[in-house]
């Protein structure tokens, strides 16, 4: 039976060049594609940019541009972000594409066809900056301006024509599908607040705007453009081909496995979302996940805040694999997380100088002087080598049960901890003391080897680009990683050359120290 697996990011918002938060959300989810790929999955790992709405249109007229041309041209600094961030997705999608234009107008001719769009008039609090609709009792005063408690972002009043969606309609259905789904959304405490809201009752949801014109027109009536977020979220689908529901990519990926997304939009993924596929009687995604922020200060990020932490900055400074492996073991998944200088650098030190690359060099060195730079052919493993050898096999099945509940500090704790046993492993049999013994130093310093391409095999979600220059010591390439071969004790050819490895990660100097 094949294993496919589909994930997304949410799509970006290209007002502005990218930040850190964008960079986190993409490296989370390049994480789960990556993991699931060297466990034997077909992957699609989707991202892209949400190019419509009034946000854009104005930030567009600020530098006297055409919104498609400024759109172009933001879009491609996400689109470089991606391959500054070593990103494995299969696909990059806008939405000012054709193909998801098509997906768009069937999916808003299904629901007016099924009776969830009427024609009304909206009043109401409006937020350019989130593109979102927001009740009295989510709005606050701040320095005697009105703004969303949820977001910080300011309101302002909007009186026009709009089209509504019958969001009442799916309050009821909605909460039976949580009950009966419970991982539907994550985490817990996330779930427990759409729930709420849900509960507290759903008012019929304006899907056009009138206002403006930069979107896409609203079939049968060129006088309003559809909803941002109704065009943005379709995105998931229009990238697989919907509504061809022969399509291969639709029939082998959809439902989606997990739509990764920002806590601050979960309300459009959690509700408004199954909401619009319910209505067009579409099957839902299996999964809902809203990170924490990246917090600059106690403030999530943004350009309005002047607050932005450029990722592009921080990789020229210390290297992409160390601010991969810092956001992924630092910020706690679910939760929200700051940047610190400070325990970056300590994080290269310890985890990746200190404990990771020393553990390569020490025994690739070792091996070059002592067994003519060779996997040693005669071993006989003792007790000690298999108790720690075969840990990896029976924590397969935790590892791959952690990720599926996206338990990312399970799994990085897990290396951690392996990391410092490999280290005192090593030094507690001393094979520089058992020369005379040469079967003993080659079962050691094989099992080391063992252990370091097992670590690099779950290194590999994480730091790719170093993982491999690890393997590379076995002649492992990237296509051969595979996450069930933790399981053998012995995948490594004996007698088989092993190449030398250069300095994986340089210490950083701590002045300050």
């Amino acid at each position: 039976m094949s294993k496919n697996f589909y994930i997304t990011t949410p799509i970006y918002y290209p007002s502005a060049k990218p930040h850190m938060g964008h960079a986190y959300s993409s490296i989370i989810a390049d994480f789960f594609a990556r993991f699931k790929n060297i466990d034997g999955f077909d992957v699609h790992f989707l991202t892209g940019t949400d190019e419509h709405g009034l946000k854009i249109q104005r930030a567009a007229e600020q530098k006297g541009e055409d919104p498609q041309k400024f759109c172009d041209q933001i879009s491609q600094t996400f689109k470089d972000l991606s391959k500054t961030l070593n990103l494995s997705n299969t696909d990059f999608i806008r939405t000012t594409e054709e193909r998801h234009k098509k997906t768009v107008k069937y999916i808003w001719n299904e629901l007016e066809k099924n009776d969830d769009i009427y024609l009304s008039n909206y009043s109401g609090w409006y937020s350019v900056s989130d593109e979102a609709f927001y009740n009295e009792d989510e709005i606050e005063d701040v320095d005697g301006k009105k703004t969303a408690i949820l977001s910080k972002s300011p309101v302002e009043w909007i009186e026009e024509e709009s089209f509504f969606f019958r969001l009442s309609k799916w309050e009821k259905p909605l909460l039976e599908y949580y009950e009966s789904n419970p991982d539907f959304i994550s985490p817990n405490s996330k779930k427990n607040e759409v729930i709420s809201f849900v509960k507290s009752g759903l008012k019929d949801l304006s899907v056009s705007r009138k206002t403006f014109s930069w979107g896409i027109p609203v079939p049968n009536n060129k006088k309003h453009v559809i909803y941002v977020w109704l065009d943005a979220l379709t995105n998931y689908l229009s990238a697989i081909n919907f509504p061809n529901k022969e399509d291969k990519l639709f029939k082998k990926f959809w439902p989606a496995s997990i739509h990764l997304i920002g806590k601050d939009i979960l309300r459009f993924h959690a509700v408004y979302w199954p909401a619009f596929l319910l209505a067009a009687k579409i099957e839902l995604p299996k999964k809902v996940y809203g990170h924490g922020w990246i917090l600059s200060g106690e403030e999530k990020m943004s350009k309005s805040k002047g607050n932005i932490l450029d990722p592009i900055e921080i990789i020229d400074q210390y290297g992409l694999d160390p601010l991969r492996y810092y956001l992924i073991k630092e910020v706690s998944f679910g939760n929200d997380g700051n940047i610190s200088q400070d325990r970056l650098e300590d994080c290269i030190n310890s985890d990746l100088a200190n404990n990771y690359g020393n553990l390569c060099q020490r025994v690739t060195a070792f091996a070059f002087k002592n067994c003519d730079g060779q996997i040693p052919k005669k071993i006989k493993f003792t007790p000690d080598d298999l108790f720690i050898l075969d840990k990896f096999k029976e924590n397969l099945k935790d590892i791959r049960f952690e990720i599926d509940k996206q338990n990312i500090n399970f799994y990085i704790n897990y290396i951690v901890s392996s990391l410092f046993e490999a280290n005192k492993y090593f030094n507690d049999q001393e094979p520089w003391k058992k020369k005379d013994d040469k079967v003993r130093l080659n079962t050691i310093v094989y099992t080391t080897l063992e252990i370091v391409r097992k670590i690099s095999i779950l290194l590999y979600p994480i730091i790719p680009s170093s993982s491999l220059k690890a393997l590379q010591i076995f002649q492992i390439s990237e296509n051969e990683i595979s996450l069930e071969s933790i399981s053998n004790n012995e995948y490594l050819v004996k007698g088989k050359n092993i190449d030398k490895i250069d300095i994986l990660f340089k210490k950083i100097d701590k002045k300050n120290d």
